[in-house]
């Protein structure tokens, strides 16, 4: 699809809890769209790039957040700082900084009297811009125990955005975090369309209700689709219910299929050629559920210029 000019879609893919095949779907419509940029905000557990076989790009630090370091050699163990640091991560004998115990506050920096000690910025992740064979994909991966992952997925989506522009590539397609986290609500922020993948289970109806709470909060336009729908056909015309009665634009379903595991554990996705042929009907769920996601995004996209927007 052209871009349309300078207007980029975006569409979120969510799920209310992991597990339930939200990046499943994402590598499948990664097929299917064309003029694209594929973005992975789940950075805390990326692994969209597992089914899209990326070349490896060029990888940038991302620092989210600032530790203190001290300076032995100018510290005159005046004790000012271990006085004031309500996080014990100071001490002078010898003098040095608990990196675990440090949130980086920066009060020691301000109160030390000869300047031993200032803040640093900590390298807690990675990004990449890398190319596949279905179109450029923008990753990160957090560091192990590493916070502000909000910060990464906020950047992850800033860069989709350039490489969009600079491309000409008129849609964004976006695997989100699961859950209702921060990850989320930065995944969220100003998207064309929200897609919430969830299942038949108690779980996944309990879920769905707060992460649809979430996207209605921030007024974005979402539709529902029940994935693995024929494991619990009376818990799933429940969620379906539930969907339309918290103002999904569509609810759509998709039949459970042993193939996506297969595909998905060989790299690959259900609707590629050479799985399409043994799936029991998750291939065609997914191209029909791109189909009705791709005209929503193209009615938003013709309401939204309208509005000269």
């Amino acid at each position: 699809m052209d871009s349309g000019g300078d207007a980029v879609r975006e569409l979120v893919v969510i799920s209310g809890k992991g597990g339930t095949g939200k990046t499943s779907v994402t590598a499948a419509f990664a097929r299917f769209a064309s003029q694209k940029v594929l973005a992975d905000c789940d950075v805390d557990a990326a692994d969209l790039h597992l089914v899209l076989a990326p070349r490896s790009g060029e990888r940038h630090e991302f620092s989210g957040r600032k530790r203190a370091v001290l300076d032995a050699a100018r510290c005159t163990s005046c004790g000012v700082c271990v006085e004031h640091c309500r996080f014990t991560a100071l001490q002078l004998d010898p003098p040095r900084v608990d990196p675990l115990d440090c949130e980086g506050c920066g009060l020691c920096a301000r109160l030390c009297p000869v300047g031993a000690v200032r803040l640093s910025p900590v390298v807690s992740g990675v990004w990449a811009v890398d190319d596949t064979a279905w179109g450029p994909l923008v990753h990160a991966q957090l560091g192990v125990a590493e916070d502000n992952s909000g910060k990464l997925v906020s950047l992850v989506r800033q860069e989709a955005r350039r490489v969009a522009k600079e491309r000409g590539l008129g849609t964004i397609l976006v695997d989100g975090a699961p859950g209702i986290g921060c990850p989320v609500i930065a995944s969220l922020t100003g998207s064309s369309l929200v897609l919430v993948v969830t299942e038949p289970t108690v779980a996944g109806r309990h879920d769905l209700g707060r992460v649809v709470g979430v996207v209605r909060h921030f007024r974005l336009p979402f539709a529902v689709c029940v994935n693995k729908t024929d494991l619990n056909p009376e818990v799933a015309a429940g969620v379906r219910a539930q969907a339309r009665e918290a103002g999904a634009l569509f609810v759509s379903t998709i039949r459970y299929d042993r193939a996506v595991t297969r595909a998905m554990v060989a790299g690959g996705s259900v609707v590629d050629e050479e799985w399409t042929r043994e799936s029991g009907g998750a291939a065609e769920d997914m191209r029909m559920l791109w189909a009705r996601t791709e005209r929503e995004l193209d009615r938003l996209a013709g309401e939204d210029e309208d509005k000269g927007e």
